[in-house]
């Protein structure tokens, strides 16, 4: 193991707050002397299947302690999950059923394996401890926590100052994230700078089964690519992590230049001399984001991939197609007569919009160009003459070549 100081410096970047501090270089400084690896805690409700590189962030810091010789603990919050996590939130988050929780958690875990080394972590459903608990249970628990603590988490206080309802359940959601690590015996728990109140509650519960209370490490929320609002799937301003390299390269380059710091800081390993440098003035920020690009593509389909990326990405930005055009096949019983169809019907049809609606606006805001002369087409009613080969183009990264069947 690297000793604690070289440890703790590394560990610093892009870590919002510790705390408390002391313990943790008390904790470091332990771990080095009794060659102890610490548990890192890290959990995951899977409310959904996406993982977005908002979510990396957290993932990304687990994978440092694991690089440096500690142990990650992930939590699959199966149950968890089925309350609902409040923190941040200004209503109630709706329900899900057991099989959808289960159904996204096999897919989380891939999707973050490409993060975490999971032949070296050690992976637990919250759902092994919590259905065998009686009702008795849950009260003893509910002894842990009162309810002014509850009503003063800034979340709470802002529903109920807003007379918007605060459900009996969502109250034990920090008490049962707080559980998971005794039951773990967590050392340090990893998460957003919302979450501080559930991951604190959990030193409390700890401290009253005899165990070290964990260290709180928080880290800032990611913007998404529009610049300023957090990186979600429902403001579509996200970038996932099993998207293409070529989606996730092209979705780099489209960000504002004000959050490539954060980018950088929080979701590369690039030295920060280095970032400076590329952020310093009078340098073009299509090169930093282009280098921000290759980082990240990296790390997921490696370096070849995000050359590559880069590369076509380039070709579209001075008018020119991809070497590959990804064929897609129309059956002819899709034309009419004279082997033609409505223009928003083939754009959904070879899978560049999901509806025709959208493919409506893209083709009225002049997005949608046809053929090797890359005519315009501008008019949604438009019905377009379909020849095996034909290439369409909608923006500048989505591209497919008919195959007539």
């Amino acid at each position: 193991m690297l000793p604690a100081a070289e440890q703790l410096e590394l560990l610093r970047r892009g870590i919002d707050a510790i705390t408390p501090e002391p313990d943790f270089v008390k904790m470091l400084d332990h771990s080095v002397q009794t060659g102890t690896p610490l548990r890192v805690k890290y959990g995951i409700d899977p409310t959904g299947i996406d993982v977005h590189l908002g979510h990396t962030v957290p993932l990304r810091k687990l994978r440092q302690f694991q690089d440096l010789g500690h142990t990650a603990v992930i939590i699959i919050g199966n149950y968890t999950a089925l309350v609902g996590d409040p923190s941040g939130r200004d209503e109630t988050r709706a329900a899900l059923t057991e099989a959808q929780v289960e159904a996204n958690a096999k897919d989380y875990l891939e999707q973050v394996g490409k993060i975490i080394d999971l032949d070296r972590a050690e992976v637990h459903r919250n759902g092994d401890w919590f259905s065998t608990w009686s009702f008795l249970d849950v009260l003893d628990l509910c002894r842990r926590m009162t309810l002014g603590q509850i009503s003063a988490r800034d979340d709470f206080s802002k529903r109920i100052a807003a007379e918007k309802p605060v459900y009996l359940h969502e109250c034990l959601y920090p008490l049962m994230q707080g559980w998971d690590s005794v039951e773990i015996r967590a050392d340090v728990e990893l998460g957003g700078t919302e979450q501080l109140f559930s991951l604190l509650v959990a030193r409390d519960l700890q401290q009253a089964r005899g165990q070290r209370p964990q260290v709180a490490i928080t880290l800032p929320i990611l913007v998404g690519t529009d610049g300023h609002r957090r990186m979600g799937k429902s403001l579509g301003n996200y970038i996932g992590v099993a998207e293409p390299p070529e989606t996730q390269f092209g979705k780099v380059m489209s960000i504002p230049d004000e959050p490539m710091r954060q980018f950088f800081t929080l979701l590369t390993n690039l030295p920060m001399a280095e970032v400076e440098q590329l952020l310093a003035p009078g340098v073009n920020p299509r090169d930093a984001k282009e280098a921000l690009g290759k980082a990240i593509v990296s790390q997921y389909y490696g370096p070849e991939a995000a050359e590559a990326a880069a590369l076509a990405f380039r070709r579209r930005a001075a008018g020119e197609d991809p070497d590959e055009i990804p064929e897609v096949t129309l059956p002819r019983d899709q034309l009419d007569g004279d082997g033609k169809i409505p223009l928003p019907r083939l754009i959904v049809a070879l899978n560049l919009e999901s509806s025709t609606s959208n493919a409506r606006r893209v083709i009225e805001g002049g997005g949608v160009t046809l053929g090797p002369d890359r005519a315009v087409a501008k008019d949604p009613k438009q019905a377009i003459a379909v020849e095996d080969g034909l290439i369409v183009r909608v923006g500048k990264r989505k591209i497919a070549r008919v195959k007539l069947s």
